[in-house]
C-alpha cells in the first residue's frame, strides 16, 4: 500500500483528485484501440491525481513521492494509444495540464510549458510572430506539447520535417529528476533523445523549446484515384516535391472512407481510393496538374480552420478512431514499407489479406528520403490471428512497430535505447517513474526474440538502418 494520505497531508497546497471515477478517467488513454492492451491494462489505475500549478509544485510532489517510494506517472491530455501514461503500479498520476503557458516566442522558435495544448500554442505563435509548430498529431485539438514529445514520434508535418527525433525538431527540454532533491536539467542537442519518446519514464518534462515553421492558412484537399497504387504514387510524388508547401499526404483505401468517414459522407464515390492533403493555398494550382497527370481528381477542398472536422482528424491515428466510431471490431498496425520495394510490398500485403487488413498509408520524410508508413486497419478476430498477421508482415520485409504492447522496447524501438536506460538509472534511481514501461531499466539483459534490419528510433548515425 502506498502512503497516499501522508503524501496529501504533507502537500496541502497541491490540488488532489480523489474521486474514484475521475481518478480512473485520468489513469487511462486510448489504449483500447488495441483489444490486446484493453485486456491487459483495463484495471490500471492511480491512487490519486496531482494537479500542480507550477514547476515548484511539480518538484514538491516528486520529492515527497521519492521519500515514500510512491510511483509517479506524468500525464498530458492522455491521447496516447499504447498506455504510455497509464500507471501500471498505482501511485500518483501527475497531471501537467495546469502548466499551459507559452513563455516566450520569437521568429523561428518558442518556449512552452509542457501542459500547453497544441492548438493553443499555434494560435499564440501565429498571432505573435506568424509562426506555428512544425508538427502536430491528429489529436491537435486536445493533445499537449509535453505529451506529444514524450509519447509521440511523428504526425501532421512529417511529410516535410520527418520524425520528431530527427535533428532540429526539438531544440531544448527542461526536465526534473526523481531524486531526494529533484534536479532541474536543460537538455539540448543529442541529450534531448534521453527523454524524447521515453513515456515519462526517466524525467518530468516541464518546458520545451520548439522550432517554429512559417504559419500558413492551410487548405484541406481530398483527391480520389481509381486504384490504391495510383493514390500512393501521387502521395509519394507530393512529398517528394520539395518546392510545394504541404503538411499531410495520407492514403486511405476504399471502402474505409466511404463506410466510416461520416464527415465526408456522400463526397467519395464507391470504389475510389483517396489521398488526404494539406497545402498552403498558393500551391493548390501547382499540384492540380500533377493530380490529373497521375489519374486523380479533386473531390473536396476547405480551409482547415473552417472545417467542422479537419482532414487531419481522418489521418494518422485518427483514421483508426473514425473507423472505431462506427465498428468496434477493428484495430490497427504500424508498419514500415521500406524503399525501394515499398509498392511491391504494399501490393503483396493487399493481395494476401484483402479486406481483413485495409490499407492506410502515411508518406513522410525520414533521413532525407520519402518513406511510407502503414497504419493499416485490421478486422480483429483473435490475438493469435493478429500475431500471425504481424509475423507475416515482418517476414515479408515490412516490419511492424507493434501498437499492441505497452513497453518502449517491444513497440517502436525493438531494442534497448542504452542512452535512455542509462539516464533513467541516473535520474530515477528507485525506478518510480512510470514503472513497467522501460525494459532496458527493469531487465538490462532484455533482447528481442530476433534481431531485425530496421529500427524506428536510434541515434542519427543509425538513421540509415531504416532505409537499407
Amino acid at each position: 500500500m502506498h502512503d497516499i494520505a501522508g503524501l496529501m497531508a504533507e502537500l496541502p497546497q497541491i490540488e488532489w483528485i480523489t474521486d474514484p471515477a475521475m481518478v480512473r478517467q485520468k489513469s487511462r488513454d486510448f489504449f483500447w484501440y488495441s483489444p490486446v492492451l484493453k485486456a491487459q491494462l483495463n484495471n490500471a489505475c492511480a491512487d490519486v491525481i496531482a494537479l500542480p500549478r507550477n514547476e515548484e509544485e511539480v518538484r514538491a510532489v516528486m520529492r515527497a513521492c521519492f521519500a515514500r517510494d510512491i510511483p509517479l506517472t506524468p500525464r498530458g491530455a492522455g491521447t496516447g494509444n499504447y498506455g504510455q501514461a497509464m500507471p501500471l503500479k498505482g501511485g500518483v498520476v501527475l497531471d501537467l495540464s495546469r502548466l499551459d503557458q507559452v513563455l516566450w516566442c520569437k521568429p523561428g522558435r518558442a518556449r512552452i510549458q509542457a501542459g500547453a495544448k497544441l492548438i493553443d500554442i499555434d494560435r499564440h505563435t501565429r498571432a505573435a510572430v506568424g509562426g506555428e509548430l512544425r508538427f502536430h498529431p491528429s489529436t491537435k485539438r486536445t493533445a499537449t506539447i509535453g505529451g506529444f514529445i514524450a509519447g509521440g514520434s511523428s504526425g501532421i508535418g512529417s511529410c516535410t520535417y520527418g520524425m520528431l527525433r530527427e535533428a532540429g525538431n526539438v531544440l531544448g527540454l527542461r526536465v526534473l529528476t526523481m531524486e531526494a532533491e529533484p534536479r532541474v536539467l536543460e537538455l539540448r542537442g543529442d541529450d534531448i533523445a534521453r527523454v524524447n519518446h521515453a513515456y515519462g519514464t526517466n524525467g518530468v518534462i516541464t518546458e520545451l523549446e520548439m522550432p517554429l515553421a512559417p504559419a500558413h492558412d492551410w487548405v484541406d484537399l481530398l483527391w480520389a484515384f481509381p486504384t490504391l497504387l495510383e493514390a500512393a504514387r501521387f502521395a509519394e510524388a507530393l512529398v517528394a516535391s520539395d518546392g510545394v508547401v504541404k503538411k499531410l499526404a495520407c492514403v486511405v483505401a476504399a471502402p474505409i472512407p466511404q463506410r466510416h468517414f461520416k464527415a465526408l459522407e456522400g463526397v467519395i464515390p464507391e470504389g475510389m481510393h483517396v489521398v488526404l492533403g494539406m497545402l498552403a493555398p498558393e500551391y493548390i494550382e501547382v499540384v492540380a496538374p500533377m493530380v490529373t497527370r497521375m489519374g486523380g481528381r479533386e473531390l473536396y477542398r476547405c480551409e482547415t480552420e473552417q472545417a467542422a472536422v479537419p482532414l487531419y482528424e481522418h489521418s494518422w491515428n485518427h483514421t483508426t478512431l473514425q473507423v472505431l466510431k462506427t465498428d468496434r471490431s477493428y484495430t490497427y498496425l504500424q508498419t514500415l514499407f521500406p524503399p525501394p520495394n515499398h509498392f511491391a510490398l504494399i501490393e503483396q500485403m493487399v493481395a494476401q489479406f484483402g479486406d481483413e487488413v485495409p490499407m492506410h498509408l502515411e508518406f513522410v520524410r525520414y533521413g532525407g528520403d520519402v518513406v511510407c508508413f502503414g497504419l493499416q486497419l485490421v478486422k480483429y478476430t483473435t490475438e493469435e490471428r493478429l500475431a500471425e498477421i504481424i509475423a507475416i508482415h515482418d517476414a515479408a520485409g515490412a516490419p511492424i512497430f507493434n501498437p499492441h504492447v505497452f513497453t518502449l522496447e517491444e513497440g517502436g524501438m525493438k531494442r534497448v535505447d542504452a542512452g535512455q536506460a542509462a539516464f533513467k538509472r541516473e535520474a530515477d534511481p528507485k525506478g518510480l517513474m512510470n514503472p513497467g514501461k522501460m525494459l532496458g531499466f527493469e531487465d538490462p539483459d532484455w533482447t528481442p526474440a530476433k534481431p531485425r534490419p530496421h529500427y524506428l528510433f536510434g541515434t542519427l548515425g543509425e538513421v540509415e538502418e531504416i532505409l537499407e
